[in-house]
């Protein structure tokens, strides 16, 4: 079948998946199993039921056994490999190395495959694509120590990360972390910036195809590069309340989200 080339998903699954390291031994993060299933299949089962038919996939961490994954079982989607394994591009780097591939589309997804949710992606994606706006980053008003700052338009303004007292700000010439100033932190850099929102990143985000292919190919921040964009593109929050969202680094989350679906199950 030919994909619809007006969206595509990216699933980021090119992680070392160190916060799993006994399940992670012998097998990619996107290979550990939820409920019997591994992430990647709920993820990739997940983004068909919601419309997206073009699925890249990027691999590192033992990316032979998502590549034979993949090629073993028939998903209803052309899926695409970027394949990484030579050398781990990060978030942001990852992307832009994709960006041929789906070069063809209007606008794409990525998500994280550790990230299980009911989030109605099909919905958003069908308002991105008629918004204008340049990306979509989907948030949370939840716990976090690292969260986006926005202004009262919604658009992107900074990153702080409360644990070790630093944040970048989009307004600075270089994207460099920088310390609290004091006890305020980034407000007491001047009132311009003292009416910004603290939101968490929920692992999924939308932009236009072409938006990061003016940038070097090299391991960078997909935060660093939204970052730098901001400052003359329009990069908003789109703040998302599912019935449940759950960040599976860590063993305890498996177990909790494990939990919780078969709950939801009977």
């Amino acid at each position: 079948m030919s994909p619809r080339i007006d969206t595509t998903a990216m699933i980021l699954a090119a992680g070392l998946g160190t916060r799993l390291k006994a399940l992670t031994q012998d097998k990619p993060k996107a290979l550990v199993a939820l409920n019997g299933k591994p992430l990647l299949q709920h993820c990739i089962e997940n983004l068909i039921a919601n419309g997206f038919y073009h699925i890249v996939i990027n691999v590192h961490h033992f990316g032979e056994q998502i590549i034979d994954f993949v090629t073993h079982n028939k998903f209803d989607a052309v899926i695409q490999i970027s394949d990484e394994r030579n050398q781990l591009m990060d978030t942001g780097g990852g992307i832009i190395q994709a960006t041929p591939i789906f070069k063809d589309s209007k606008s794409v997804l990525v998500h994280n495959v550790d990230i299980i949710s009911d989030v109605n992606l099909g919905e958003l994606s069908r308002q991105f694509l008629a918004s204008g706006d340049d990306a979509w980053l989907l948030t949370q008003d939840r716990e976090s120590n690292r969260k986006l700052l926005f202004d009262n338009d919604n658009q992107l303004v900074g990153w702080l990360n409360k644990a070790e007292q630093q944040y970048k700000w989009v307004h600075d010439s270089i994207t460099a972390l920088r310390p609290f100033d004091g006890p305020q932190g980034p407000q007491a850099q001047g009132p311009q910036f003292y009416d910004y929102k603290e939101m968490a990143f929920s692992g999924l985000h939308f932009f236009r195809s072409d938006l990061f292919a003016e940038f070097e190919c090299k391991p960078q921040s997909v935060i660093d590069l939204y970052l730098k964009l901001a400052k003359t593109n329009r990069i908003i929050s789109k703040p998302i309340q599912p019935d449940y969202w759950f960040d599976l680094g860590k063993p305890e989350q498996l177990e909790t989200a494990e939990k919780y679906l078969i709950t939801q199950a009977r």
